[in-house]
């Protein structure tokens, strides 16, 4: 990964047409892994439409930073990437919110799920869990049963708000302690 003191960990919510209808992003210290900043958007009209997700669109401590068109928003978001020197975009699964937001495909895109879910980059899977001979686990490695087991919470519960679970992906790759640089197996483009 090309040397810079921020990254990106992006989050996307889509409404019932799979359009991104909100958009969360945390701006990171790239050695301390703790967040700098964060963003919140909702895209306009794509919100209006609702989706699996929408009764949490709005949640307490987090306003939405900017409400707008699509070209907007995104506008806005590369820009404020670019003036923090941003140069990697994290995601769990990154292969979707990545699909999703083509107009930031001149980022380098990383997926947190690829070393969450294997074995050899996850210390906090299970002798006994079920994996592939790959070292990934077989099942239960989405955000929520990969947050519960390294954080030992087993009480934690997924928001599925955009700004929300990205603040929780970048405690994840927190909590998995690997620099930015062992992300470089998981580079999706």
């Amino acid at each position: 990964m090309s040397r810079s003191s921020h990254f990106a960990v992006i989050d996307t919510e889509t409404n019932w047409h799979d359009e991104v209808m909100s958009i969360g992003i945390v701006i990171s210290d790239s050695l301390t892994f703790r967040p700098i900043g964060t963003k919140y958007y909702l895209i306009d009209p794509e919100y209006r439409s609702g989706g699996m997700y929408s009764n949490v669109i709005s949640v307490p401590n987090h306003s939405v930073d900017m409400c707008g068109s699509r070209e907007a928003v995104m506008a806005n978001l590369a820009q404020g990437m670019k003036a923090c020197n941003v140069k990697g975009i994290f995601a769990y699964n990154a292969k979707f919110d990545y699909g999703h937001l083509p107009e930031l495909s001149s980022f380098q895109w990383y997926d947190i799920m690829r070393l969450a879910a294997y074995r050899q980059y996850n210390r906090a899977i299970p002798e006994n869990a079920d994996c592939c001979m790959t070292g990934r686990l077989k099942r239960n490695y989405g955000v929520e049963p990969i947050m519960q087991m390294l954080s030992g919470k087993s009480s934690y519960c997924e928001v599925h708000n955009a700004v929300c679970d990205a603040i929780d992906e970048l405690e994840l790759m927190r909590l998995l302690g690997h620099p930015l640089d062992v992300y470089e197996c998981a580079k999706i483009n």
